[in-house]
Parts: C-alpha cells; structure tokens; sequence
C-alpha cells in the first residue's frame, strides 16, 4: 500500500503502527474483542500484489479466538474471481470484501452478477466499501480513485437482485448516508457498519437510525490501524444509547450475520 497509505495517514491524521499477526491477536485477546481480517485483490486496477485468502485464512485458524476472516476477490479477474470465492468458502472465510473504488468497478453492472449469484449460493455476506476514501484523500486528483463507484446507491440493485445475499455497506457511506439508511429501511439484507468513524462523529441522522429501527441492521468496527478500537468503545459508551441496543451493535448483529457462537 506504499504510496496509498501516506495520504490515508494524513486524512485520519494517524500513524500506522505495523504489528505482527502474533502481536495483534494478543492486543485483540487484551481487549476481548474479535478482529475482521480482510484479505485484498486489486491487481488489475492497482498492479499491487494481493493480500491472499490464504494468509488470513491461515491467520484465523491460528487465532480462532482472535479473528474471523474476509477474503477478496477483484471482479475484473471475471471467472477467475468467480472460481475464487468456492476456495474462500473451503477455507471457512465468512465473506468477501470489495471496495468499487480501489478495485475500479461499479457494482451495479450486471456483467458482476454471477459473482453475486455464487456469493449468494456459498452463504458468504459481502462487505462494500461505501462512501469517501481515505486512500487518494487530498491528492491531486485523488490518485485516480473515483468516489462514485462507492456510491450506496449503486448497491440497491445488488440488493433488489439478490435478496438472500447480506451486504454490509461499510463507513455508513458518507456523505450519501441518507440514500444508505433509505435502502436499508427498505431491505434487511442491507447491514451497515460504523468503522472509519471516531463514535462522536457520527451523523446526527445515523445514530438517531442505530439507536431506533434500525437496531438490528448496524454492525460495529473500528477501521483498524487508522482508530483504534479501544477509542470507539470509549466513545460509543458516552453517547446515550440504550444498552439492548448497544449489545446488538457491538455483537449481536454481527454473531448473527456472520453465523459465530
């Protein structure tokens, strides 16, 4: 990511501090939290190499106390990527990981749904990068990353088409946050997750959302190594929301997504 991460560092004006598997599966066990490790494919778009499913497949047998696994495919590998999600489901990943921006693909184009359909079968949940990036953020031209491939609405489709297929729209999507919360009222097989935010933050309109008919359709995260996790904990028990309702975010909604005891 050399060359990505600078401009990641600067927007979240925090320093990433690389840590061993060893090391953050004990920092994990400390805090008594479950890690989601996300496998990355982005080479065609990129020319970087992958992050591969096995690495984090491997990591999670290790560390089965410490972390569940995402793998990655890149959608423009076509049926190589297909092909890739039956070895994610042998490994026992609980899902995929895309991100429309980096990868440079619009989910809404129907030449990716027989990826869906696939994802769809195997019972793997896909997390979407939704929203504004980090990655490219104050750089001219924003590195060529294009913000609209992340748009949430380009997910209501993927979500109409594949109404058995759980999408989870990280980052709540801003600034299109509002067109999120509208799908999601409008599909429970839509998830959306709070990570790359510190809680205090958060829009107005998706706690009040979280913290009522939405409940059950939030899932918490961190978007470690740029917040720390211990800082959203802290952050997230000083802002007014109902402990059933703070339980689901925290654990019962994802136990449940992601099919964990």
């Amino acid at each position: 990511m050399k060359g990505y991460v600078e401009a990641a560092e600067a927007y979240f004006r925090s320093k990433i501090v690389r840590r061993t598997i060893e090391e953050l599966a004990s920092d994990y066990e400390k805090l008594d939290v479950m890690a989601v490790l996300l496998a990355w494919d982005a080479e065609t778009a990129t020319h970087r190499p992958r992050v591969p499913n096995e690495v984090v497949a491997q990591a999670c047998a290790e560390f089965p106390k410490a972390f569940v696994g995402f793998g990655s495919v890149d959608p423009l590998k076509g049926e190589h990527a297909v092909a890739e999600l039956d070895n994610i489901s042998f490994m026992e990943l609980k899902g995929v990981k895309l991100h429309p921006s980096l990868q440079a693909f619009a989910p809404d184009d129907e030449r990716y749904w027989p990826l869906y359909e696939r994802c769809e079968e195997l019972g793997l949940a896909i997390l979407f990068h939704t929203g504004t990036s980090g990655i490219g953020a104050g750089q001219p031209g924003g590195q060529g990353i294009r913000l609209d491939y992340a748009r949430p609405i380009r997910l209501d489709a993927v979500a109409a088409s594949f109404p058995n297929l759980n999408i989870i729209a990280a980052h709540f999507g801003y600034p299109w946050h509002m067109e999120l919360l509208a799908m999601a009222l409008h599909k429970t097989n839509i998830y959306i997750d709070i990570s790359g935010w510190a809680p205090r933050y958060i829009p107005a309109e998706v706690l009040r959302d979280m913290k009522g008919r939405l409940q059950n359709q939030f899932v918490f995260g961190s978007d470690y190594p740029f917040i720390q996790p211990e800082r959203c904990l802290d952050e997230l028990a000083t802002l007014d929301i109902p402990e059933p309702v703070l339980k689901k975010v925290l654990v019962g909604n994802g136990q449940r997504l992601l099919g964990l005891s």
